[in-house]
């Protein structure tokens, strides 16, 4: 069983969170290839704020992903379902190219989901609004028990909602 370790991102991160988003495979579909500064900023006003919290994930004690788990109410996510009150979103990138394609993603996934259900009681789904055409991203959260619930139009994409119910949950678990 992989166990992941999560630590909330710090602005002392932003350089290697700027170089991972700059790695084609993440900068397609994120289109956040800012640089250190504005990632400073974005993780300072993630932390203060209440939509959503940067973290960053290691796994044999190597960081190697991005993380972000928002609320789906405050994030504009929810204009475009009918969301749950506590249900939350992620956002995962993979920033350790030697980690891509190894099945990690979904194990990240699935995983995360878990952790969420865990420190979330009242949370019934997690949701993910990966581009249709991002094929290894649906794979991996399919993979990880997110089921398709539709296309999503968004301004800069077309997504499939992903859906993890807290009824899926098994298997893994992540140590924060």
């Amino acid at each position: 069983m992989t166990s992941f370790e999560l630590r909330v991102a710090d602005p002392a991160d932003a350089p290697r969170i700027a170089l991972w988003m700059q790695r084609p495979h993440i900068v397609r579909w994120w289109q956040q290839d800012w640089c250190v500064e504005r990632w400073a900023q974005e993780i300072e006003r993630q932390v203060a704020g209440e939509h959503s919290t940067p973290y960053v994930v290691a796994v044999d004690g190597e960081e190697f992903a991005y993380v972000e788990v928002y609320r789906v109410r405050h994030d504009r996510l929810a204009k475009y379902y009918v969301y749950g009150e506590d249900d939350r979103g992620v956002h995962v990138a993979i920033g350790d190219v030697s980690r891509v394609g190894r099945g990690l993603g979904k194990q990240l996934l699935r995983s995360l989901a878990e952790q969420v259900f865990l420190a979330e009681p009242a949370c019934a789904q997690v949701v993910a609004e990966p581009d249709i055409d991002n094929v290894p991203s649906v794979r991996a959260f399919t993979a990880a028990g997110f089921v398709q619930h539709g296309e999503l139009r968004l301004p800069e994409k077309t997504a499939l909602l992903m859906v993890r119910t807290r009824a899926a949950q098994g298997g893994m678990t992540c140590t924060t």
